[in-house]
């Protein structure tokens, strides 16, 4: 039970939230008064200089969002309709959608439990399945690297483009590389829940300048060179406005010291927690370096109150020693505090529930409308759709860096309640 002392958060405490620090402001106030106000400005040529700077690509195009920068990886990919393309599933629809925007067919690959990314060994039975496909897009959830080499590696065995969707993992490295440098694309976010924000806003990457001046063109609408409005080919408004670059631009310098909070934030639940039947989102510390966006909980099979999910709406029955993410999500609301749950995977989402799925062994099935304690088990005596248990048992907890050690301390206490 909770010490009565325990009261509920006066100020909400966020998932992740905007951290603003001051330069910002003086950036996005230059930009007003010199009146550079559109898509062009110095804030926009410093934030694609220090995205170079960051990350070790050649070439970073600003973009309105890391969905444009995925639209556009998929438009240099050559994807076009009626191409499968491989796909992560446990994910947010953004990884997914752009693949559609140029009319390919998304075919979902498993997750693995180590990294909760990509499971190489289905995206190997993939290419049995599918020798035809080109494309991967390939997401690091929550922060965390996913198997990019062994990814990359089986990629190159059959002439395929990776799309690196770092979109969350801005900071964090495989093997000493960041993130979003490994595919033939990459992509970045600065939505407002990012590591670093600037409101809105993304960016794409790569080593290949003829592609990034593709992008150039595509971005502000396919004008040509020509002294009038010339267009020769499919154009789109997704450039950078240079005020939102002034924001990513005064954020920059603060990366690091946003990953060591959100570091302090995972190892204290970590530490926190370690009685507690759950683990922590999990990585290889040997080879990959977290940013530790978001710090998420997987509570174990035996520890698993019954709960059961529809499309909108979960119920479950409160056992004693036992909780599940539906119950401590509302006990988190209850005291004022933000938690969320595992994104749900893409081949249980209605939009997508007949596209392909493969998991390691071999053809998946297609998502249900419900999920309930237990599933189907492969010949490892695993559950046979690793996304859908990991959805099933698993919650992001509130990892706001400006959340107190306090107030974490408080959240801790809540989470364990719900197991008493």
């Amino acid at each position: 039970m909770l010490d009565d002392n325990i009261r509920k958060f006066s100020d909400k405490v966020w998932l992740s939230s905007p951290t603003m620090h001051g330069p910002e402001l003086k950036y996005m106030t230059e930009a007003y008064e010199t009146n550079w106000m559109s898509t062009v400005g110095k804030n926009i040529d410093e934030v694609e200089r220090m995205t170079c700077e960051q990350t070790g690509c050649k070439y970073a195009v600003a973009l309105s969002a890391g969905t444009a920068a995925l639209h556009m990886a998929v438009k240099l990919a050559g994807i076009k309709p009626g191409d499968k393309v491989f796909c992560s599933d446990m994910t947010f629809d953004a990884t997914v959608n752009p693949v559609r925007y140029e009319g390919g067919e998304p075919v979902f690959i498993d997750t693995e439990y180590d990294t909760w990314n990509m499971d190489p060994v289905a995206l190997e039975q993939a290419f049995r399945m599918y020798p035809e496909v080109k494309a991967v897009v390939v997401a690091h959830l929550y922060g965390t690297p996913g198997k990019i080499n062994e990814i990359k590696k089986i990629c190159d065995q059959h002439g395929a483009v990776i799309i690196e969707d770092a979109a969350e993992s801005l900071g964090a490295s495989y093997q000493g590389v960041q993130t979003g440098t490994f595919g033939t694309y990459g992509v970045i976010s600065f939505n407002g829940n990012k590591i670093i924000t600037g409101s809105a806003g993304g960016a794409l990457l790569t080593n290949d300048k003829k592609a990034a001046d593709k992008v150039r063109k595509w971005s502000t609408q396919a004008r040509e060179n020509a002294p009038w409005y010339q267009h020769e080919e499919l154009g789109y408004n997704y450039r950078m406005s240079n005020v939102i670059a002034g924001v990513v631009r005064g954020q920059y310098p603060y990366l690091q010291e946003h990953i060591s909070q959100k570091r302090a934030i995972y190892e204290r639940y970590k530490e926190g927690f370690k009685d507690l039947p759950v683990s922590m989102n999990p990585y290889d510390a040997d080879k990959s370096e977290p940013n530790f966006w978001l710090s998420c909980l997987l509570i174990n099979n035996e520890a698993m109150c019954r709960q059961v999910r529809g499309e909108r709406e979960a119920l479950y029955v409160s056992e004693q020693g036992k909780s599940c993410p539906t119950e401590i999500l509302e006990t988190l609301a209850k005291y004022n505090a933000e938690g969320r749950p595992i994104w749900k995977p893409m081949h249980m989402q209605p939009i997508y529930r007949m596209n392909g799925f493969i998991t390691r062994e071999g053809s998946g099935r297609a998502g249900t409308n419900a999920y309930i304690s237990g599933g189907e088990l492969g010949e490892d005596g695993k559950p046979y759709d690793v996304g859908m248990d990991i959805f099933h048992r698993g919650l992001c907890l509130p990892s706001d860096n400006k959340m107190t050690e306090q107030q974490q301390e408080q959240i801790i206490q809540i989470v364990r309640s719900c197991f008493d």
